[in-house]
């Protein structure tokens, strides 16, 4: 489903992330995961993709999985980041073929195995030339659905760290809508206030598409500092920080923080009529359908402002 017709059908959406797994291992205990998940009728589920030649495959193969076996809408990542025009064409072409219906367009980072990789060398360097390219690719007809792939990209309520100049910031992000972006998904945040301005900031900028709310709960110490590491530039509050550091040692409690904080965040997001909030997941259901449990819903329906 296209995900205009998705915003169509929800007055707000509700989402999963997932990786793809590295072990067979890992995919059991992921399809375990999206069992566990379903139940809630999530709107879609994004997967996350990575510029090694393994992890592109593993993104295909995953996301045709979601839909032919489990049903639900799969929207996945695209980067810019060690790819050719042609290559990128060709993963178009393929998820075309299999009839996936969105992708999240990103600049991406450079692969941790490839650390003097040269951008220069890349067929596109921002994501704003990755949505323009895609939608060329949907005026060519290649596409089953006459308007071609439904188009996301990223925005960074806290900045985006590699650029400073926060007025340029929302420049660009423009420059993404302007190209063709449908709808934007934020990296996840810990202060609801951080989301609210950035979505003013938005209007002020004259973008005007869906903004989804990236929400991850703190899970363990580990948990936490995995989020600083992998969510460049976000930011941990104070207060969520000191609850945590009342917890000790004892991790029952520091989940129990991490859930209670992302659920009182859910709460007021959707109180403040969010467009969508989108789980960080990282292949776990626990926390999400805790956070479900605390909001007193059974699934997505009852959750729709």
């Amino acid at each position: 489903m296209h995900i205009c017709d998705i915003f169509a059908a929800h007055r707000t959406t509700f989402s999963f992330e997932f990786f793809p797994p590295r072990t067979p291992k890992g995919w059991e205990q992921l399809f375990k995961t999206i069992e566990e998940l379903m139940p809630l009728r999530p709107s879609f589920v994004s997967v996350t993709y990575g510029a090694g030649g393994s992890t592109r495959e593993k993104t295909h193969e995953l996301v045709v999985r979601i839909k032919e076996q489990i049903g639900c809408e799969p929207i996945p990542h695209l980067t810019c980041v060690c790819h050719t025009q042609e290559e990128i064409q060709a993963i178009l072409e393929r998820y075309a073929a299999h009839g996936i219906s969105n992708i999240m367009a990103l600049s991406g980072d450079i692969p941790r195995d490839k650390p003097g990789h040269d951008r220069s060398k890349d067929a596109f360097r921002y994501a704003a030339e990755l949505v323009r390219f895609i939608r060329q690719f949907n005026e060519s007809g290649l596409h089953p659905d006459p308007r071609g792939f439904g188009i996301g990209v990223a925005g960074y309520p806290e900045g985006h760290p590699d650029t400073p100049n926060r007025l340029k910031e929302m420049d660009y992000l423009k420059a993404k809508v302007d190209a063709g972006a449908n709808y934007i998904v934020t990296q996840l945040f810990f202060d609801n206030r951080d989301f609210y301005d950035f979505r003013e900031r938005c209007e002020l900028a004259g973008i005007h598409v869906p903004i989804i709310a990236g929400i991850m709960p703190i899970t363990s110490i580990a948990n936490m500092e995995r989020i600083a590491e992998l969510a460049r530039g976000s930011r941990i509050p104070a207060g969520l920080l000191r609850a945590v550091r009342r917890c000790g040692e004892d991790e029952e409690y520091v989940r129990r923080v991490g859930i209670q904080w992302a659920t009182e965040q859910c709460r007021d997001l959707l109180d403040n009529h969010v467009r969508g909030i989108h789980f960080y997941t990282l292949n776990q259901s626990t926390a999400t359908r805790e956070i479900y449990a605390n909001l007193g819903a059974r699934d997505s329906s009852a959750l729709e402002t």
